[in-house]
């Protein structure tokens, strides 16, 4: 049963978790392959720099459990303090991370250790304790389609801010979300931009109309940078 927690946010001593993995996840979870330090990645995966989109793979599950924090500045081994909090985790979840880098050296450098299937740090979701696996599907073209006035499927979520009203064809039997994610961190690892996105919670497409998006070739996917 793999769980993984996304820190969203303390409510009422409940620490939720986010549906999907945020930009600055993404981010962390490359650096970490690469082995650049959690100090240092933020200056290298700005959004100027590095194009990630997100797609949902496997329905999004969750479920909370409660666990006991404990205070050990006072001690290592006598409880001096405790609380119980419930912590709400991720389920069996899979997801698929598209990106690329104007950095040659960063984007080779990914591809070698992605082929190998090895990472420089050990990578995680979210907590430091839910350790992360993945498989590298390849390297695909895309090219991107401006001007679109049609209807496409989309594997990705999609950025909430790019859509305007009937833009999104809402199927039956669909389950649609929308969140506020992190996008970009400052060097004091805080929170520079956050972005509303759309996503379908059982990994079913999102059909929308955009005027641009990004044609993956090979795989025939179409998806929408965040």
């Amino acid at each position: 049963m793999p769980l993984t927690a996304i820190s969203k946010n303390l409510i009422l001593q409940h620490l939720l978790t986010y549906s999907i993995p945020t930009r600055t996840a993404v981010s962390g979870i490359i650096a970490a392959i690469l082995g650049v330090g959690k100090e240092d990645y933020q200056k290298h995966f700005t959004k100027a720099q590095a194009k990630i989109a997100i797609g949902i793979r496997s329905p999004v599950k969750k479920v909370r459990i409660s666990e006991n924090l404990v205070n050990t500045k006072k001690s290592m081994n006598i409880i001096h303090e405790r609380t119980q909090i419930k912590i709400e985790f991720l389920k069996d979840v899979c997801y698929r991370i598209y990106f690329t880098h104007t950095d040659k050296e960063i984007y080779e450098r990914l591809k070698e250790l992605l082929n190998d299937h090895s990472t420089v740090y050990t990578i995680s979701m979210g907590l430091s304790e839910n350790l992360a696996n993945y498989t590298f599907v390849g390297e695909f073209d895309g090219h991107e389609v401006d001007g679109n006035k049609e209807v496409v499927e989309f594997s990705s979520v999609i950025p909430l801010d790019i859509l305007k009203k009937g833009d999104v064809e809402y199927e039956d039997n669909r389950e649609y979300f929308t969140e506020t994610i992190p996008m970009e961190m400052d060097a004091g690892r805080n929170v520079k931009e956050y972005r509303e996105v759309l996503f379908e919670r059982n990994s079913y497409k999102i059909r929308a109309k955009t005027d641009s998006y990004i044609r993956i070739e090979g795989i025939d996917e179409n998806i929408l940078i965040i």
